[in-house]
């Protein structure tokens, strides 16, 4: 039998806990941006959690994004100002507010390679 680690809340605690996230794609955030964002995060003195999400396109084309989860409101909008990314609101944007649900995204995908300070390194762009 598998048992969650006790460090790790389940995805409904984070989402209740900390509700006001930001999504960026995933392959945005590694290597030397994930730094950055640590850096960011560590000035402040601001906790964040991460998770993640399939993004999925209405022409089916799938990614993977991660969510940087706040308790407070001021916090992830100082986020939002410094890396950009898109408000995700846990309740609206999955389906039905599943912890575990896909983020339905409108229109057509565009692959985002360059987003506020961060950009996608090199060796993932193609």
């Amino acid at each position: 039998m598998v048992r969650r680690s006790r460090s790790i809340p389940p995805p409904t605690v984070i989402d209740r806990e900390m509700p006001h996230q930001v999504a960026l794609p995933d392959d945005i955030c590694t290597a030397h941006n994930f730094t950055l964002i640590q850096r960011f995060l560590d000035q402040r003195g601001v906790t964040c959690r991460t998770r993640s999400v399939i993004a999925i396109w209405e022409d089916g084309v799938q990614e993977e994004w991660r969510l940087h989860c706040f308790s407070d409101a001021a916090a992830a909008a100082a986020f939002l100002d410094h890396f950009g990314g898109i408000r995700f609101d846990p309740k609206r944007d999955r389906e039905n507010g599943r912890a575990r649900g896909v983020w339905r995204r409108p229109g057509a995908f565009t692959r985002i390679l360059e987003i506020g300070p961060l950009s996608v390194p090199e060796a993932l762009r193609n």
